[in-house]
């Protein structure tokens, strides 16, 4: 029998809200990686995500398949990804690994669920398989050590998030609006609405992501949900340089867990 390691995502979520930074794997430079996410995870993250690059990631814009296809033209695989995680991940919070269904289906179901599970991964992210389209596929996702992470959006019914419910673990990830991953100047309005809705229903913790851009936006966030996303903003201070993208990851992380200084 596998043992899950629900507890291991769950947990990040138990003392206080978390910070869930994404590095897509290989971006700039494949040797960069390992530093990278020891560097998130001593800025404060509590759960990464760490993104598989691919050539068609339809939910993710500009920035994000840009650093994709760098990563990819350097030769980066999930093989590759998996392997690096492996020789750091003792000395990570918990990692989700984030992913389009062909890269998985390309490396087979069960090597990929095998070497995704000695590398120490703990989560699971789909962004294409939802909920029902693939039942045999989805139960064997859930059925191993790995927490399968659902998505919801602003425009999914209660009936469906009841549904997509009853096949997930470790937490809801809402996405705070539609459309493509990205930066944004502004929250939508209705959000935190949206969100405590949510909350009222969901046994899960929710953790939002989809356009968190500043700190400031990130501290609005972390006062509606469980935990708060960052993807594009993170990738795109990277691609300025590594001094860029630790000043704003430690910014998020404090501004998240509510030590930013007053002014």
């Amino acid at each position: 029998m596998t043992l899950r390691v629900a507890s291991r995502i769950e947990g990040a979520f138990a003392e206080r809200t978390a910070f869930i930074p994404f590095l897509s794997s290989g971006f700039p430079r494949p040797a960069d990686t390992p530093r990278l996410l020891e560097r998130l995870a001593a800025d404060g993250a509590d759960i990464i995500e760490l993104g598989i690059p691919f050539s068609d990631p339809l939910a993710d814009g500009p920035t994000i398949q840009a650093a994709s296809w760098r990563a990819l033209e350097q030769g980066v695989t999930v093989g590759s990804t998996l392997d690096q995680l492996a020789e750091i991940s003792p000395d990570l919070p918990p990692v989700v690994i984030f992913s389009y269904l062909n890269p998985i289906l390309r490396m087979g179901v069960e090597r990929f669920l095998d070497h995704a599970e000695a590398a120490g991964a703990a989560g699971l992210l789909v962004t294409d398989l939802p909920v029902g389209s693939h039942p045999a596929l989805e139960r064997r996702l859930a059925a191993g050590s790995l927490d399968l992470i659902p998505l919801a959006a602003p425009t999914t019914p209660q009936a469906r998030i009841e549904t997509i419910l009853g096949h997930a673990s470790g937490f809801l990830y809402y996405i705070s609006r539609l459309g493509v991953t990205g930066a944004r100047e502004a929250l939508d309005s209705a959000l935190e609405d949206q969100v405590r809705q949510l909350r009222i229903v969901v046994r899960l913790p929710v953790a939002v992501g989809f356009g968190i851009s500043t700190p400031a936006q990130a501290a609005a966030v972390a006062g509606m949900a469980d935990g708060v996303v960052v993807g594009s903003a993170l990738i795109a201070a990277l691609g300025r340089g590594e001094s860029a993208f630790g000043e704003l990851s430690a910014a998020l992380a404090a501004a998240v867990h509510g030590d930013m200084p007053q002014t």
